[in-house]
């Protein structure tokens, strides 16, 4: 099995940092910390990082065709405007639970976005999957969900993979690109037995899975069709949370971490924790679709 290690990009000591997404047009990363209340912005050319405070939790950020980006935010979908730096309500579900919150999220080729809440507090199956198309309505697509989080589709758009953290499991739907919708579900990837937990996922040109293992100090290459885990690559931050390819090339896999829950021995032997990744891989991811509304 290959193996490759991440070198840190930013020490940004993150609480919690997840939902990145790639801006092509204008060769940007965005990613959140979610419990940190922020959204950033990463410039590899210029080696700078931005930061917005959202006032809110911040699970996800992807970027719009329209200009700007969408946050799912604790209670709901909003937009971000560069120019402006005003931030605006998009839509929220009506039956989101109290005491919930948006977490990962990304959008599929149509231009729709997906994103999932969880519990505050740990409360099992009190989140779901929702949709936010591109006509701003929102709807409810998987019930009774602990922790809501990877989701990414194959290259053809005709399957989707999305991870329920707190199951351990990687689980695929036949997906309709044009009417959105799911069915036949199937687990594919089962962790079960080990001490981590699937956390934030993507996908690469050649139909595999990358999911980062949070209290793994990785993020692994998995083939969806067999099971199989095919390439790890070594994060120096034990809780690795979410990942996406950038770049230029589409080639740079960037990795999100979080410090969020680790004692100060745990941070001693891990002092870039919270800090954004990247590793220069031999394949090329998909692309980060932007929000079409």
């Amino acid at each position: 099995m290959k193996s490759k290690a991440a070198s840190l990009v930013h020490d940004t000591f993150a609480e919690l940092g997840e939902g990145p997404s790639w801006d092509e047009r204008n060769q940007v990363l965005y990613w959140v910390d979610i419990t940190g209340k922020k959204l950033h912005m990463y410039n590899p050319q210029a080696k700078e990082n931005k930061t917005v405070d959202t006032g809110k939790y911040i699970g996800a950020v992807v970027p719009r065709r329209s200009g700007g980006v969408v946050m799912a935010l604790q209670d709901g979908f909003y937009a971000y405007h560069f120019e402006t730096g005003e931030i605006s309500l998009i839509g929220k579900p009506e039956d989101q639970k109290p005491g919930t919150r948006f977490n990962d999220g990304k959008c599929d080729a149509a231009g729709r976005f997906w994103a999932g809440t969880m519990s505050l507090n740990g409360t099992p199956e009190m989140g779901a999957l929702y949709c936010l198309d591109t006509d701003f309505s929102i709807r409810k697509v998987i019930d009774n969900v602990s922790v809501s989080n990877g989701i990414t589709w194959s290259p053809d758009h005709k399957k989707m993979y999305y991870i329920d953290s707190d199951t351990k499991q990687v689980v695929a739907y036949d997906f309709d690109l044009e009417t959105a919708a799911i069915s036949n579900r199937k687990v594919i990837i089962d962790l079960t037995d080990g001490n981590v937990f699937p956390d934030g996922m993507t996908s690469d040109e050649e139909g595999m899975l990358w999911i980062a293992l949070w209290d793994g100090h990785s993020v692994t290459r998995w083939n969806p069709n067999t099971g199989e885990r095919l390439e790890t690559v070594h994060v120096p931050a034990a809780r690795s949370s979410s990942c996406i390819f950038g770049g230029p090339a589409l080639n740079e896999l960037y990795i999100t971490s979080a410090r969020i829950g680790l004692n100060e021995e745990a941070l001693s032997k891990q002092p870039s924790a919270g800090g954004l990744f990247t590793a220069r891989m031999d394949v090329k991811g998909l692309p980060t679709y932007a929000f079409g509304g």
